[in-house]
């Protein structure tokens, strides 16, 4: 039997994101793991949130590693803030540590990798979300742009093989990284089946009675900002029937804040409600409940919130202009992420009664089979082994 390939990751984002590049880590080495020619070793400046490593579990064949002091220069630890020492661990002092370790390959989950990793001799991996920093640079503050973008070249330049998790990133490094695309791989990010359809009546009428939740209604869940573009949403209420409500699944920003205020203006108040810390126990029943799923997003490396919500068999609407057609498929709805009218009237075309809804849910739910738990697994133990 063949030694197993030792894997590095960056187990950053895994114990301190809920979502996003959390999420995406999380479901990746879970699948991984059952791979057994892979030896996993996730590395992490600290144990981060208990509730979010927990989820990922441990065995003789993937564990977690922190940092070890002996790898570090000893003029580090003069340094006062633990915070500035678990940076530059990750950064740069973690590369002593991985060759110490006998790691053959490192994988860089969330677009970096660390300084003179190649130098070191180490074979690496990185995988790239998005490019919206510099895309819509107005979205960010001009600090975080430059040391988004300093990390990018730099993943570049340590990297053996780039990993975009969409059509849409990978022609966004190329074009903004200069990189051909036949040097970009493309392996779509798996879904989690974390989420199942509640049939349970009194489950279902639990959660609609502890949240309030109206009759009728459309769901968003995910980050309210603007980005996002959430507020489409409530413009759209206009033109929808009057008993159709919007539910927005997403923590307090000053973006919802403003939503709130259009509310307050446009009379739609008693049909927007917000749902902030919603355990995830809740959000099948919230799901299952909802006659729509609407994301009405500008700019997304993938969409994954998309694909969940398909899983959960519901029509999708959301907005043209970066990958989101690559999520939901064909069968979903798209229109310009200006135009509330439009989604409104692409709203009505998949609510309940609607002619040709149960087929745009079926005929969704097939195309997302391509993103498939182990489908990403499998492609990226390959990749590893080659290298």
């Amino acid at each position: 039997m063949k030694q197993p390939i030792i894997v590095g990751l960056d187990a950053k984002r895994i114990v301190r994101n809920g979502t996003g590049l959390g999420s995406y880590g999380r479901t990746l080495v879970t699948d991984l793991s059952a791979f057994e020619q892979l030896d996993l070793r996730l590395y992490a400046p600290d144990k981060g949130r208990d509730d979010l490593r927990l989820q990922v579990p441990e065995s003789n064949r993937l564990h977690f590693v922190y940092p070890d002091n002996s790898c570090m220069p000893q003029a580090l630890s003069l340094v006062p803030l633990a915070a500035v020492r678990k940076a530059y661990w990750r950064s740069r002092g973690i590369v002593n540590q991985l060759k110490a370790d006998g790691i053959q390959v490192f994988h860089g989950l969330s677009g970096e990798l660390p300084v003179g990793i190649r130098k070191a001799g180490v074979k690496t991996v990185v995988t790239i979300h998005d490019l919206i920093f510099m895309r819509h640079p107005e979205y960010y503050n001009w600090i975080d742009v430059q040391i988004y973008k300093q990390k990018f070249f730099q993943a570049l330049r340590e990297a053996d093989r780039i990993v975009a998790i969409s059509e849409c990133t990978r022609r966004d490094i190329s074009e903004l990284g200069g990189i051909p695309t036949e040097r970009i791989d493309l392996i779509y990010q798996s879904c989690a089946t974390r989420f199942s359809r509640v049939d349970d009546a009194a489950e279902l009428e639990r959660v609609r009675n502890k949240y309030e939740l109206p009759e009728r209604y459309v769901l968003s869940v995910g980050s309210i900002e603007e980005r996002k573009n959430t507020m489409l949403a409530a413009k759209a209420l206009h033109w929808l029937p009057s008993d159709v409500s919007l539910i927005l699944v997403g923590r307090p920003t000053d973006y919802a804040r403003q939503i709130v205020r259009l509310a307050q203006r446009e009379h739609l108040t008693h049909r927007v409600t917000f749902l902030h810390g919603v355990p995830d126990a809740d959000l099948p029943a919230i799901y299952s409940q909802a006659e729509a799923f609407v994301y009405p997003s500008r700019y997304e490396g993938f969409g994954i919130p998309i694909i969940e919500a398909i899983r959960m068999g519901l029509p999708v609407v959301a907005c043209t202009g970066s990958c989101l057609e690559e999520a939901g498929g064909p069968h979903s709805q798209y229109v310009d992420p200006d135009d509330a009218e439009g989604l409104a009237n692409s709203l009505l075309r998949v609510l309940r009664g609607a002619e040709e809804r149960e087929m745009r849910i079926q005929q969704s739910f097939e195309y997302i089979l391509r993103f498939k738990n182990t489908n990403a697994a499998s492609q990226f133990a390959d990749l590893y082994a080659e290298l």
